[in-house]
This record gives C-alpha cells, structure tokens and sequence, in this order.
C-alpha cells in the first residue's frame, strides 16, 4: 500500500526556484514552509515539526558548512531529499553521504514526486514500526514479567539481572523445552544492546556443511551456488546478541572457528581474504551433558570454557509446580490474541491435574497441551475432563502413557515420549523431530543413546520391525 502524501508537513528551502516547487507540492496535499536560506530553515525548524525537508543541491556543502549535516545535527526532521539537475547529480550524491535519503533531479514530473516522496514516507513509517516493535519486545522480555513464583525460577530471574549488563558469555542448561530462549532472550532485553538485534540459531538444524556459511557468511563463488556475497549471522547482529541454541551438536571444525570469535571477535566469510571485526555477545544453549561430548572427543574443552563463563540452569516444569497456574493463565492468553479466541479459563480441577503431571517436554508441552484443548474445545471454561487422556493419567487413542510423579526416572519418561512420538509418523525422524520441536539431529542422537526401536512404515508387512533406527 502506498504511503499518503497529503497533509503532510514539508520543508522547503531553495534560494532560486521554491515557489513552482512548492506550488507542486501544495497540489499534491501537502502543507509547505518555504524558506530561502539555511539559517531560516533551521529557525523554522527549532520551533516547529516537519516530515520532510527539501533542498537545492547548490546548498550542499562540506564540512560543517554542509546544510544536510546541519540539519541532521541540529533537527529531528526525518528524512531529507535533494534537488538537483543532470550536471550536479554528482554534488547530489555527496549529500547522500552527509545523510539526505534521496535526490530528485529537476525538471520534476509530478507523478515521479508523488512516488518518491511516497516511498520515502513509507521508509519512514517502517522505521516508526520497527521502534515500536522494538519497544514491545523490550517490554515483553522485562525480567519482571518471567513467571518465577517457585525458588528456581526466582533464582533464574535473579542470575538474569545479575550478568544482563556484562558482556561476558552466557551458557544455558536446562531439558528440551524448558525456556532457555526466553531466558537468552530476556538477558538481551534487559541489557544495554536491547535495540540492538538479537539473532537465534539452533545449531542441530543447519547441516554441518552450510553451518559456518550461515554462521560467517560467504563469498561470491565461495562454492556452488555462492552467487553474491551474503553476511552471515554474526555480521548481522553487530553490536547485539548471538543465541546459538543446541550448541552440543555444532561440528568440531566450526567449532574451532567459533572459539576464535569469541577470543578475537573476528572472523573470515568463507571464501574470503578479509577480517570481519564484530561487535557481540554470545549466548548459548544446550541440554546436551557437555562434559560427556568433551569425553568422548566430540567437543572442544577449550570452547567449553569459554562458553561457560556464566552459567544459568532452567529448572525443569516438573520442579516448579507453582508456576504451573500463572504459566497457563500466560499461555491462554497468548494462545486467545494468536487465534482471535474468546478467553478461556481452568478451571481449580484442571490446575491441579496439570500440576500433577510430570511434563517430560516441559513448557513447550504444556503450550501444544493448552493450545490443542483450546482450539478443540468449545466454551470458555476448560475442565479437568477437558484435557488429554495422558494428562489426566489415562490411555485412550493415541494418548502419551501417563508417568507417576515418583518412581520413573526422566530418562525413561523422555525416551517413552521419543519412542512414541515416531510410533505416531512410522518412524519419520523429520516429523517427529517437528512434533517435539527439537532438531533432527538432536532427535537422531537421543535415539542411538536410548537404542530406541520403533516398527516401520505402513507398509510394512505384519510382525517386521525396523530394528533401532539409525543417524
């Protein structure tokens, strides 16, 4: 949708041709000031409030004569647009550098104006919104609004006060699905790079091949299909935050290449020749037991230090009972805004058979729970006969086993929920993994370590199973 250019409050200042500019803009709707020197564009300024500010290129300058640094420097005036002709374009392109959006070269045609300054308003606008979402998320992650009644979380929110101002590298630990992106998150926002960008990566879901590409980016020609250069993640999130999640499973190399990053902070695009310096913090994640992958070679111990400089353990739901009743309330009501629901409630009931249940996937399980009951249930009142037969420890179709409180280790009851997941996709690593929301990867290895066996296909003949299946 195009930007409207009506009312919109403009700026000219041109000490040769402004009035048939200025008769042009007010026949596009737009309310115009005209002046014809810097100094009284600057007065104007100082007291009122523009969209825009149009100029004559024989006012670019140099230095702090410059009328667009000045006007940079001394206003809150958005954008600024030169306007020059076939034989100042150069002059032009220089107030480009001084900071002017854009040139408009005369004789001006209307329809091209309209265009122009349109887009320029949009560009505007854009920017606008991406403050205020900026703005939201910051809100969103403030520390205080992480559910932390029980004396874990209470200490998770107090670590993540503690280390948000540092810059020193943080690692998560805590199960599959516990919320250690929100906490990596909340560390961010609660920080002094919070505008900044904060970018995620799981590590289990690029292949090993194109990891270090997305990770550090590439080269034109670097390799097949390299067609340009592409900067990878790190380069974007200069002066923010890199979250690499599932860091257990990056490969030795790349993580030789990161270990560098967090020593030098630089780093080579693959198939480059040139240093990249940035400027970031890394956060990283993992519910994979570090110090085994480093006993079995698959994990650098130097890296491994320099990860764990800071470390914050996410207590499993099961462990934190108490804040079962604010999380689904939280929940609910995301799950109500995503949706366009009327608002749900639990009843007292249902609470407490959620804070009954074990929740082998944690928060993550107690989303898809709620969502699920939710959608598919109708009124506004969810009861205890409400949620899944599993949840209320009973089997039905298709229904997780239900898991005493006591007597079961988390192993077993994380290798019965794998094990039952790819039961329900004929084995199909892809879609479980989608299911349980870990990385195939991650799913692949959690299947060799519980030797887990599963049938086959459909299509497979009666009483044939696949055997464990393989990475």
């Amino acid at each position: 949708m195009t930007m409207p250019v009506q009312g919109k409050q403009i700026l000219l200042i041109d000490p040769a041709q402004r009035f048939e500019v200025e008769l042009m803009l007010r026949g596009l709707g737009m309310d115009v000031r005209s002046v014809a020197s810097p100094a009284a564009a600057l007065d104007l300024a100082s007291r009122d409030d523009f969209d825009m500010a149009l100029l004559d290129v024989a006012l670019v300058g140099d230095g702090d004569d410059d009328v667009v640094a000045r006007l940079r420097a001394q206003t809150t005036i958005p954008s600024i647009l030169v306007l020059t002709t076939e034989d100042a374009v150069r002059r032009a392109v220089r107030a480009l550098e001084h900071g002017a959006d854009d040139y408009l070269v005369r004789p001006l045609e209307r329809a091209e104006v309209r265009a122009r300054l349109a887009r320029i308003l949009e560009w505007q606008h854009a920017g606008d919104r991406a403050v205020h979402l900026q703005n939201e998320l910051s809100r969103k992650y403030l520390v205080g609004n992480l559910v932390s009644r029980s004396e874990g979380m209470r200490r998770v929110r107090d670590q993540i006060l503690q280390v948000a101002a540092a810059r020193s590298t943080v690692l998560i630990l805590g199960e599959s699905g516990v919320g250690k992106e929100l906490v990596a998150k909340a560390i961010h926002f609660n920080s002094p790079r919070r505008e900044a960008p904060f970018i995620a990566i799981n590590c289990s879901a690029i292949p090993v091949n194109l990891i270090e590409s997305e990770l550090f980016g590439h080269e034109r020609g670097a390799f097949t299909g390299a067609f340009g250069r592409q900067k990878g993640k790190f380069e974007l999130a200069d002066g923010g935050t890199v979250f690499l999640d599932e860091v257990g499973d990056m490969d030795l190399l790349t993580q030789a290449k990161l270990l560098r990053v967090l020593e030098e902070r630089e780093f080579m695009r693959v198939g480059g020749s040139r240093e990249v310096r940035v400027d970031v913090r890394v956060l990283a994640a993992t519910n994979t037991d570090l110090d085994d992958l480093i006993r079995k070679s698959r994990f650098r111990e130097d890296l491994y230090f320099r990860l764990k400089v800071i470390t914050v353990r996410v207590p499993p739901l099961r462990e934190r009972q108490e804040d079962i009743p604010e999380l689904a309330r939280v929940i609910l009501e995301q799950i109500r805004r995503d949706n366009g629901l009327r608002p749900r409630r639990l009843t007292a009931p249902a609470v407490r058979r959620l804070q009954r249940y074990p929740w082998p996937g944690n928060v993550r399980e107690l989303k898809n729970v709620l969502e699920s009951t939710a959608i598919t249930r109708p009124g506004d009142v969810i009861r205890e006969s409400d949620l899944p037969a599993g949840v209320r420890g009973e089997d039905g179709p298709g229904a997780p086993r239900a898991h005493p409180r006591f007597g079961i280790s988390l192993r077993e009851m994380e290798r019965d929920l794998i094990r039952r997941t790819l039961l329900r996709h004929d084995g199909n690593r892809t879609h479980a993994s989608r299911t349980l929301r870990i990385g195939v990867r991650t799913l692949q290895r959690k299947i060799r370590a519980y030797g887990i066996r599963v049938p086959g296909p459909r299509g497979r003949r009666a009483g044939q199973t696949a055997g464990v299946i393989k990475g």
